[in-house]
This record gives structure tokens, C-alpha cells and sequence, in this order.
């Protein structure tokens, strides 16, 4: 498979960077324990089998409206099949708007079976994940909030970018080059 992800600024990464060390120093599940290269915080818009030329040629205009402002909007969990914490991302109508482009550039070319049904519009949670595992609940019950640090209130989704869950390959998703 191959994802569509947004990597934030610097700053926003910094904060998230910071809250998955505080997870990891107070011995939960964090994404600071995954130690590959291609670990950085990012927002997964949609994941697809593969990046075809009309997939592409749709992501290189995508990639072209970034830098995008958004908001974060606090502590997140879900329970799907894997308990995730994360931070909740707005949902506005230029974050929404640009999500639909993606997910109709990834279904335009893909059968329906081979995408996830939480990356469709009116179904996909926006969010940044800060710690995830196979335990169910585990982070239920716990002062996750005091543990954190604030969220940064202004973030920028910077760079439009493909992972390889195969090959573990990273490829930044570069926008259209005017014609001149």
C-alpha cells in the first residue's frame, strides 16, 4: 500500500516530537519507540495500492495548494482494531476540501475494496498520532492531558508525501510545475 500524508511544520512537529518523548518517558505506548528514518509526525488523508499517473497528475495539484493552516483541537482516542491517542485536528472546509481532492484521486484509480473506509470523506477523523498499540483501552482511564504538552494552536501542513508500507520508501509528492 501506498499512504498520502501531510508533514507539518516545524514547530508543530517539535510539539509533537515532545508529547510522544513524554509518553514514552512515562512508559506508554508512543510513536517515539519507532525508530525507522521514516518515522515523523504526519496526517494520513488516504492510503491506496499503488500511485498511478492519474493519481499522480491529481496529487501534483494537491501538493500545489500547500502550505495549508489548520488547527489542532485536543486529545483524541480511538479503538480501531489497535488503540490510538492523537491529536484531533479541525476539521474546516480547506482541510475537508483538500482531503476530498485526495480521496477522489486515489479512488478515481483503485478498486473500492482496496481502500480504508476511515479515509472516506465524511467518515475520516483528522489527527496526528502520538502513541498507538495492539492492547485495547490502554490508554483509557489514564491523565493522558496532564501529560502532554499544549498542542500548538496554529499549525501549517507543509509537504504532500507518499509512504511505501511495503518497501518502508518515502517520496515526497512534489506540485505541477506551471507550463511557461
Amino acid at each position: 500500500m501506498r499512504t498520502v500524508e501531510l508533514l507539518l511544520d516545524e514547530t508543530a512537529e517539535l510539539a509533537v516530537r515532545e508529547a510522544w518523548r513524554r509518553l514514552a518517558d512515562a512508559g506508554l505506548p508512543s510513536q517515539a519507540r519507532h525508530r525507522s528514518p521514516t518515522n515523523s509526525p504526519h496526517l494520513t488523508l488516504a492510503a491506496c495500492p499503488e500511485l498511478t499517473a492519474p493519481i499522480r497528475w491529481e496529487l501534483a495539484e494537491v501538493a500545489a495548494a500547500l502550505p495549508l493552516p489548520v488547527r489542532f483541537t485536543g486529545v483524541v482516542r480511538f479503538e480501531r482494531p489497535t488503540s490510538v491517542l492523537a491529536w484531533a485536528l479541525e476539521l474546516d472546509s480547506a482541510l475537508a476540501g483538500l482531503h476530498r481532492r485526495v480521496w477522489e484521486a486515489v479512488a478515481s484509480d483503485s478498486t473500492p475494496e482496496t481502500l480504508s473506509p476511515f479515509h472516506a470523506p465524511g467518515r475520516w477523523s483528522p489527527h496526528v498520532t502520538l502513541g498507538r498499540t495492539r492492547r485495547a483501552g490502554a490508554f483509557a482511564g489514564r491523565r493522558i492531558p496532564e501529560l502532554l504538552p499544549a498542542p500548538p494552536l496554529a499549525v501549517r501542513l507543509t509537504t504532500l508525501r507518499s509512504y511505501d508500507t511495503v518497501t518502508g520508501a518515502l517520496e515526497v509528492l512534489e506540485p505541477r510545475q506551471p507550463r511557461p
